[in-house]
């Protein structure tokens, strides 16, 4: 009996644990089935979200509805379907929690969900109450503070959604009256810190530690090392040798005379020659001058005046600023590790100091004097300066000497001296003397490394350095091209005219960051800049259509120019929108953020447009290139944009009165005829020219002889591939599209066919919002500059917005949605 008890005893604790390993394993179903929905809903709700912040504004009409019924109206009875990548129900969800709760902080919502999900599923083991209070007080907070920000910054408010949620827009707006706006951030500082401390209750160790007046003592040094950090972070040129080793440019003088040929001691004087910003020079000592007679009889002074170049080795570059604490933008940021090219990609030249030859300046010396005596010409002294590649000697006449019988004895002095070709400066600028430039029988190779290593480049404060050269005196020679502004270049074939272009780019792209500078290149050969391809996402510009950075189809070339005439007008109105009147004083007050870019405003980088074979362009298009050239040339220096035009045909078909006219400065390499020397230099003396680089600057009074600087093929191939292996801006700068199309504004039915596909788009997010403002359309659609602002014109020859009024957004002349469809349905 008692078996049959303990049996039955057992069979009813069996039934009994079958039935609760049942109901647990219909428990951990149920979790996991839960768990699942769950993880759903989260990445419903997470897909509807990031949906509702593209498509939202276009879904308005349906899920912006008083209740139920006419949300179910708008959607089944108006046959309305919603943008929305999760449909009606998706764009309610999110019109709910984004724009009517909390904001953009509705996204702890499905984050929550997830978690929760993996919970009930049992991925792993968490507080979920813990988790639950925390979201929700970071959510709130989120709220608070983002409904805070869009009302005092109104730039964050230029969306169609409240950022902060219509709930927390309203509560900030009572706390605001209330306690005004520096309570409600105090308010919100308090409850950061209160949640940090329901994390971790090391908060209150570090706050206590951060407020000790010793750390706040020791806090100062490194804000004291701070504000007298140099400017080392700016990637600076390479150098070789000692910065203390700069000397001065000297010259050496060395006194021959017939009766005693020997050398003299040396004695160290300064040149006179005075290029553009160069080193000062010293008066040179003075020379007693004989009683005429003749050469037999006086001994003529002759002193040999060698320029010695700046020594290489150069001081860092402190002068380019990455940043400084008093200037709250920086533009070199958005490429904040981009590092200059260094030297080492230069090939080091050997031409530190011309090589004098005794014989050949004693030889050039006795037979100037003997065909000047020959022709009943005295002199007193005569002083050799020499060059890389000429010799200029300078001869002091005699009392009563007539400048003029000098200078008609050119081609007697050339047969003399058997030389290529001599030129005579009768008399030099600024002094009492003749020169007589002679070309040396070895000429020296000037190297771009011992132009851009030299103290004078990496010393100067212009906003566009250009590096020709090495002047007769063995100075470099810089212009400013911001000042020039534009440059003509001349020269025939094999001259050196292409030579003389890569230098000039060479020389900007040692000095300028990207973002300070951007070229636009146009090439008919289609092979001199083919090699600047490399840095198209650093330095160049073009048309957003266009796939190739170099211009070489004319019709192209004309579209740029006409393109870059729509940039300076927009820059002008910029410039007076913010009441400056150059390029250099709008970046000062962009860059002191006393300019809002929410009003069109943005830093202006210095745009270079350089032209090659300008004489093939005028030959093919004409008119519809010279006018847009003599535009740029007349009104852009002051928005920063700078052209240099280069032709091997310097004729008067070619380099026109109007073009002259614009361009001020001018570079003339050798050419072919002295009317072509008239017509770029307005006088002769490009024909007298030596070529190989050997070339005259003029910009105003008396132009300068200058040996340009070489820079082969292979070294600025590696400076592009040096640039273009860096992080980059992912394109090149484009240029503003130009409608070519002569159409009226206001015939909206000519652009039908011509729309752009996200047209009708934009058209109701400029309703709906009732602004209209490219960068807005910029910002919701993910498009370029380029094309929101082709369909903004559109939007303006449909009637939709009205025309642009300097920086100020357009007005919206469409109210409601109803008319903005009638306007669509007449385009179609």
């Amino acid at each position: 009996m008692a078996k049959t008890n303990q049996n039955t005893s057992k069979k009813k604790k069996g039934k009994k644990s079958g039935g609760e390993l049942d109901i647990m394993s219909k428990t951990a179903i149920t979790k996991f089935i839960v768990g699942i929905t769950m993880v759903f809903i989260a990445l419903f709700m997470l897909i509807a979200f990031s949906s509702f912040l593209y498509s939202g504004a276009s879904d308005y009409s349906i899920v912006d509805t008083q209740n139920f019924n006419d949300f179910y109206y708008e959607l089944i009875a108006q046959n309305k379907g919603a943008k929305n990548i999760c449909g009606a129900f998706g764009a309610l969800t999110a019109y709910t929690f984004i724009n009517k709760l909390f904001g953009l902080a509705a996204y702890f919502i499905p984050i929550f969900f997830v978690m929760l999900g993996l919970k009930l599923i049992g991925s792993f083991r968490i507080r979920i109450i813990r988790i639950f209070i925390l979201m929700g007080l970071v959510m709130i907070w989120l709220s608070l503070l983002l409904s805070a920000l869009t009302i005092d910054i109104p730039a964050l408010g230029d969306t169609f959604y409240y950022l902060g949620g219509y709930s927390g827009m309203q509560i900030v707006r009572w706390l605001r009256l209330m306690i005004g706006s520096p309570g409600v951030y105090g308010i919100l500082a308090l409850v950061a810190i209160f949640v940090l401390l329901y994390l971790s209750s090391r908060t209150i160790d570090v706050i206590r530690s951060m407020t000790r007046l010793e750390r706040i003592k020791s806090f100062g040094n490194p804000l004291k090392s701070l504000l007298h950090r140099g400017e080392g972070d700016e990637e600076e040129l390479e150098t070789e040798e000692d910065p203390d080793e700069f000397e001065d440019p000297t010259t050496h003088v060395i006194d021959l005379t017939d009766q005693q040929p020997k050398e003299e001691p040396v004695s160290p004087l300064t040149s006179g020659g005075e290029p553009a910003e160069q080193t000062p020079a010293e008066p040179v000592k003075p020379i007693e001058q004989p009683k005429p007679g003749t050469a037999e009889q006086v001994a003529i002074d002759f002193d040999i005046v060698a320029g010695h170049a700046t020594q290489t080795a150069a001081t860092p570059q402190t002068d380019l600023k990455r940043g400084d604490i008093n200037t709250p933008y920086d533009p070199k940021l958005s490429l904040e590790h981009y590092k200059y090219p260094t030297l080492s990609l230069l090939d080091k030249g050997e031409d530190s100091n011309p090589q004098i030859d005794m014989d050949e300046q004693k030889a050039n010396k006795d037979r100037i004097i003997q065909v000047l005596h020959s022709f009943g010409v005295e002199i007193s002294s005569i002083k050799a300066t020499i060059g890389p590649t000429i010799t200029l000697y300078e001869i002091t006449p005699a009392e009563g000497m007539r400048i003029s019988k000098i200078r008609n004895l050119e081609d007697d002095i050339a047969l003399s001296l058997a030389a290529e070709g001599i030129r005579i400066i009768a008399p030099i600028p600024g002094k009492g003397t003749i020169g007589i430039e002679v070309p040396n029988k070895k000429k020296c190779v000037v190297s771009m490394e011992s132009i851009l290593n030299s103290k004078t480049y990496q010393d100067t404060k212009m906003e566009l350095p250009c590096a020709l050269g090495k002047t007769i005196t063995n100075e470099v020679f810089m212009i400013d091209l911001a000042k020039a502004p534009h440059m003509l270049v001349a020269g025939a074939t094999g001259m050196g005219k292409s030579v003389g272009l890569n230098a000039i780019v060479t020389s900007l792209l040692y000095k300028k960051h990207p973002s300070e500078l951007k070229i636009v290149m146009v090439d008919p050969k289609k092979v001199e800049f083919s090699v600047y391809n490399p840095i198209e996402n650093h330095f160049l510009a073009k048309l957003e259509e266009e796939e190739e950075p170099i211009i070489t189809d004319v019709q192209k070339v004309v579209k740029t120019l006409n393109s870059l005439c729509k940039l300076m007008d927009t820059r002008y109105d910029l410039l007076k929108a913010a009441g400056v009147r150059n390029i250099k004083e709008y970046n000062e007050a962009f860059k002191a953020r006393k300019l809002n870019p929410m009003q069109g405003h943005d830093f202006m980088p210095y745009y270079v447009v350089i032209i090659d074979e300008f004489g093939d362009l005028i030959m093919t298009a004409g008119k519809e290139i010279e006018l847009p050239i003599c535009r740029i040339a007349q009104l852009a220096r002051a928005v920063g944009i700078h052209m240099i035009i280069a032709t091997q045909r310097p004729t008067a078909q070619i380099i026109t009165g109007t073009i002259k006219a614009n361009f001020p400065a001018r570079v003339a390499f050798r050419v072919a005829a002295m009317m072509d020397s008239r017509i770029i230099l307005d006088r002769p003396g490009a024909n007298q020219l030596i070529g190989r680089g050997d070339m005259l600057y003029l910009n105003g009074g008396d132009p300068t002889r200058v040996q340009c600087a070489f820079v082969d093929t292979p070294e600025v191939s590696r400076i592009c591939k040096f640039i273009s292996s860096q992080q980059s801006f992912g394109h090149a700068a484009f240029l503003p599209e130009v409608d070519t199309d002569d159409v009226d504004g206001g015939d909206s039915g000519e652009i039908a066919g011509r729309l752009d596909p996200m047209f009708e788009e934009c058209a109701k997010l400029v309703v709906s919002s009732q602004q209209g403002s490219t960068s807005m359309l910029q910002r919701n659609f993910s498009i370029g500059y380029n094309r929101a602002g082709k369909i903004m014109d559109q939007l303006q020859k449909a009637g939709v917005v009205g025309p642009q009024i300097g920086a100020k957004p357009r007005d919206v002349l469409v109210q409601d949605f109803n008319t903005l469809d009638n306007i669509i349905r007449n385009l179609r």
